[in-house]
């Protein structure tokens, strides 16, 4: 019997699928229409810029074309012989977890970011990868979070919303200003203005993961970033060690172990894990926090649950909201790996594993257009997967929700009236403005 139900619930599951998808071209045409731009091409590409027109696109895609094998190279920034597009759930699970058949391709950007070795982001299953996340564990611990780093990032925000009497501009005002306190206080990274490590930061993660066109104009101010943030992170090893100062954060536990002969922690082994570490928090965090909040503002229902939640002191709850809000357009909707050798996808090829679609796919998720707050977090696929999993995952898990509590404590939560209410790029693929208003 139990085979019986899972056959008619794995034929429905199908069925779903399929007519979504062939609903989903009709669906989709109005948003491309309405869409602004000079033509059908200018216009089909700025409504694939917004989150739902992608899940639209994506829908018909996991359904009739789930791997589909281009000889076109999509990706420029990276040596490939085509592009594959992966959208089922299991396929993309697949993808990330088979580390030895789909490899990280980022190694060149790496060395070049670091001036000539690789951060373990960039590295296959190697005794130098485990060396490298092994020192990082032991000098950023994991019981950091709830002890340190959360805390932190909750009194903060509590201050910077305090600050603000009606409202304010989410990026610049708090989103920017938490994780690079966590970059300063915890990681021990100082020696430029916040402003500076903000933008180094953004260019060089924009450089790493997000340019797959392989702008000379990006990489140029990436690399520019590059020098000056090695060149602080030297300076502030330096005078560390100068000054005898002892302090529990992150740059102070490399230095211990450093003195215990730990292989891989001498200074420029402290600085290329440093750097790494710096490059992820401060552009994924605000990122994460105003795509989040724009969803929740998307959705009233939502929206004034989580205030509820805020209000009753359920932060699991209030998680459970932002995260699913998240789901809805997470900052990395795609995940990209090169095949290493001929698996149904051929050699050389970029495998583009569409989280975004996985997160959405009916065979694997349950109601995957709705949003609910009872999802298991294996539904979840927000910070990568497997081996090379976002190292700080954990941490924005935990910042997330302290960030935008004080917000969500706000009554009358709304966006600001016209293109202020929205947000803005600046001609980056990241959040420079986004205001929003509460009574």
């Amino acid at each position: 019997m139990s085979f019986l139900i899972s056959a008619v619930t794995a034929i429905a599951a199908h069925l779903r699928m399929w007519t979504e998808g062939l609903v989903a071209p009709f669906q989709l045409a109005p948003a491309i229409l309405s869409a602004k731009g000079d033509g059908l091409k200018a216009k089909a590409a700025a409504a694939l810029k917004e989150p739902r027109a992608q899940r639209l696109a994506l829908r018909f895609a996991r359904a009739f074309l789930p791997n589909l094998v281009l000889s076109r190279q999509f990706v420029a920034a990276y040596p490939n012989t085509g592009t594959a597009i992966v959208t089922r759930h299991q396929d993309v699970i697949e993808v990330l977890d088979r580390n030895a058949d789909f490899e990280v391709a980022y190694e060149p950007k790496m060395r070049a970011i670091t001036g000539g070795e690789n951060f373990f982001l960039g590295m296959q299953d190697t005794p130098l990868y485990t060396r490298d996340t092994s020192n990082m564990r032991l000098a950023m611990r994991r019981d950091d979070v709830a002890t340190t780093i959360q805390p932190l990032a909750r009194r903060l925000a509590e201050q910077l919303v305090a600050g603000h009497a009606k409202g304010l501009d989410l990026p610049n005002d708090l989103t920017l200003r938490v994780p690079t306190a966590i970059v300063t206080d915890y990681f021990g990274i100082t020696g430029a203005p916040n402003s500076n490590l903000v933008a180094w930061a953004t260019v060089m993660f924009w450089y790493l993961f997000v340019d797959l066109a392989g702008d000379a104009e990006v990489a140029r101010k990436a690399l520019d970033a590059a020098a000056a943030s090695r060149a602080m992170i030297d300076t502030a090893i330096a005078q560390r060690k100068a000054s005898g100062e002892a302090k529990d954060d992150v740059l102070d536990r490399c230095l211990v172990l450093q003195k215990a002969g730990e292989p891989g922690m001498d200074d420029l082994g402290i600085r290329n894990n440093l750097i790494g570490l710096f490059i992820g928090a401060i552009p994924t965090i605000s990122r994460a926090c105003v795509q989040a909040l724009d969803q929740l503002l998307d959705r009233p229902q939502a929206l004034a649950s989580a205030q509820a939640a805020a209000r009753s002191g359920d932060d699991a709850l209030l998680a459970a909201h932002v995260f699913e809000a998240f789901r809805f357009n997470p900052i990395n909707p795609l995940i990209y790996r090169r095949a290493a050798r001929d698996v149904r996808i051929p050699k050389g090829s970029m495998v583009l594993a569409v989280n975004l679609s996985a997160m959405f796919d009916p065979l694997r998720i349950d109601a995957p257009e709705s949003f609910r707050t009872d999802r298991p977090w294996g539904d979840y696929i927000l910070w990568g997967y497997g081996m090379h999993t976002c190292f700080g995952a954990h941490v924005n898990r935990a910042v997330m929700p302290a960030i935008l509590k004080p917000l969500l404590l706000k009554p009358g939560l709304r966006r600001a009236a016209g293109a202020a209410g929205r947000i803005d790029g600046g001609g980056t693929p990241f959040p420079q403005h986004f205001s929003v208003q509460w009574d």
